[in-house]
């Protein structure tokens, strides 16, 4: 890199070598003035005075001679370690010290430019390498700065020495290989090598390269005529440029081409305008009805809204109607799931086992272990184990449907040989289902384990639904115990079951006999026909023939249109016929009810076998 070219921003490192604390003496006065040209070092501490003195000649300068003594090996051969550590210790101390620098520049900054890491208990050092580019063409453009040497000696810090350089005067070293550095010496790392001031440039070898011919006589006559004739060239383009110009100025201009010109410009921007001009309008229209048809849809959505929060206040007024009959709906719910499991309880009665052993109990008076038999048990113990499995899956089979919790796992009950299967595991579909019931070999023992597990993973999630914490879910019947007596308990009595179910399914059956001998078919009300066609009143003589039949057996008369339409209807005022049950053996057959009882109120009406038949007679 040229002199005049580098600036602070190449600067990357500095090196510090040859560390002292010692100023340099020993020197001549004119040999001070001739180094007036270098940059002085400036120490810390007060100026020494400037005091005149002779000039020491040249053997003057040299170091005193002393005789050649034998040299001594055995200098501190025979102190003591503690005095060798403390001479050594000495010679350290007054050479390393903790060194760091700080640049700054010219022009009134006060604050460092850059301030460089500390260096500690060392002679020569070697700083870190750092980036100037970010600082500012205020900083990174100057040739000039000044370097401050800073060093802790004795706990103290203390300004070493302060060096104004021009990175125009540095000379480049190349390397820092065979070079005996003074002391406190500056070296300096640019982006294209080292340079120092106390050291000689290193000027590279010139090269040795072979004598090239010169040119001939006749070469250079050929130059000088070609330069000749560029010069004639060049003095008629001049003459012909006057000519031309003093032609111009004695013709006048012409304003035609000029004028033609402008209209044709014209003419073009009046095109290019029109064309904008249609563009606008066009764009304004789509706007327009973009706007029309967005204050359209404004009205249509105000109006929307406005019939919305009439809808709202309309429910608002009906809402807490609505929240006391779902409260009443969800406790009545709450009620008849209390009375189904009660029912269930009773029907599968889960008691302790007569073993007496810890969490052993038996459904339906057959024992059923926890998850842990003989596998080489007898058939009889087989078939028991079946049977209570059975059981466990009739019951939570219907347990799901009742407590509204699908099984994960679903459940085919069929007594002793019920059945679960798998759809969530990787397995051949051919090979989901597994049996809850023992057959024998090790795959089947298998299968009937796994088909055990899946049932109490049934178990748990009714159990978890319910709001319970399983400890074990290989306790089979202790858990459906549990949930039984948690979904049955309350403080409220248990709800009566509503009147209908058998009765209400043994009068479907007895009118559908009773038309069967007719030889016609009666419909159920989800079938119903439309009111007033041939179809409804077909069905209509037909139910009026049998609501005679079935009064002229039971001796009730039916004396007006209105009484039959209420009883066919069946709506909440139904009529509701009480009759023997022996008198019910004429009508239709020999049809019986299966169990007896003195009174039975029945009802024509058979749809969905209703429950809440005559439930407000």
């Amino acid at each position: 890199m040229l002199p005049q070219n580098r600036r602070l921003r190449h600067l990357q490192g500095i090196y510090l070598r040859n560390l002292s604390f010692t100023r340099p003496h020993g020197r001549a006065a004119d040999d001070l003035e001739a180094d007036l040209s270098k940059p002085q070092a400036v120490h810390d501490g007060p100026p020494s005075p400037q005091l005149l003195h002779h000039a020491r000649s040249s053997e003057s300068l040299l170091p005193p001679t002393r005789p050649k003594d034998r040299r001594r090996s055995t200098t501190l051969a025979g102190v003591s370690p503690i005095t060798r550590q403390k001479q050594l210790e000495y010679t350290v101390e007054g050479r390393a010290a903790d060194v760091f620098f700080s640049l700054h520049c010219e022009g009134g900054e006060e604050d460092p430019v850059y301030i460089s890491e500390v260096n500690e208990r060392a002679i020569n050092f070697n700083f870190r390498f750092f980036d100037l580019s970010q600082a500012g063409p205020s900083v990174t453009r100057k040739t000039q700065f000044t370097i401050k040497i800073w060093a802790k000696r004795q706990l103290e810090w203390s300004l070493l020495l302060t060096e104004h350089v021009d990175l125009r005067s540095l000379n480049f070293l190349g390397s820092l290989r065979s070079h005996q550095f003074p002391p406190n010496c500056l070296i300096f790392h640019l982006i294209d090598g080292i340079y120092s001031f106390e050291l000689s440039s290193k000027r590279p070898e010139p090269k040795q390269a072979p004598a090239l011919p010169t040119s001939s006589y006749n070469a250079l006559m050929k130059l000088s005529n070609l330069d000749n004739s560029i010069q004639d060239a060049l003095a008629t383009r001049e003459t012909l440029t006057a000519q031309i110009n003093s032609i111009l100025e004695r013709t006048p201009p012409d304003a035609v081409p000029q004028a033609q010109e402008s209209a044709s410009l014209a003419s073009k921007y009046v095109t290019a305008q029109t064309r904008s001009l249609r563009a606008s309008q066009s764009r304004r229209a789509e706007l327009q009805a973009s706007i029309e048809a967005r204050r359209t849809a404004i009205r249509e959505g105000r109006a929307a809204q406005a019939k919305a929060a009439e809808d709202v206040g309309h429910a608002q007024s009906k809402l807490p109607g609505s929240r006391a009959l779902l409260a009443a709906a969800r406790e009545s719910i709450h009620g008849q799931r209390r009375r189904v499991c009660e029912d269930l309880a009773r029907i599968f009665v889960i008691a302790p086992s007569p073993s007496g052993a810890a969490l052993s109990f038996c459904v339906c008076g057959v024992p059923l272990p926890n998850t842990d038999y003989d596998p080489t048990s007898s058939s009889s113990t087989e078939d028991s184990l079946s049977a209570g499995l059975g059981y466990v899956a009739q019951l939570t089979h219907a347990l799901q449907f009742y407590l509204s919790v699908p099984l994960p796992y679903p459940i085919s009950p069929f007594g002793s040989r019920s059945s679960i299967r798998d759809d969530i595991s990787l397995l051949p579909d051919s090979q989901r289902e597994f049996p809850l019931f023992l057959r024998g070999g090790a795959t089947a023992q298998y299968r009937f384990d796994y088909a055990w597990f899946l049932l109490n993973k049934d178990i748990e999630a009714l159990c978890v639904s319910a709001g319970l914490k399983v400890v074990d879910i290989r306790h089979t019947l202790p858990n459906l115990k549990y949930l039984l007596y948690v979904c049955s308990a309350g403080r409220d009595e248990v709800p009566e079951r509503k009147r209908g179910g058998v009765r209400g399914l043994w009068a479907g059956r007895m009118k559908g006999r009773s038309v069967a001998d007719d030889g016609a078919s009666v419909s159920t009300a989800g079938s119903r026909s439309r009111p007033g066609s041939a179809d409804s009143e077909a069905m209509g003589g037909k139910q009026r023939e049998l609501m005679g039949r079935v009064a002229s057996s039971t001796g009730i008369n039916i004396n007006n249109d209105k009484e039959r339409d209420t009883i066919e209807d069946g709506g909440p005022n139904s009529v509701v016929m009480d009759a023997p049950s022996s008198s019910l053996g004429s009508v239709g057959g020999n049809i019986t009810l299966p169990f007896d009882e003195g009174s039975t109120r029945l009802t024509l009406r058979t749809k969905g076998l209703r429950e809440n038949v005559g439930a407000h007679a």
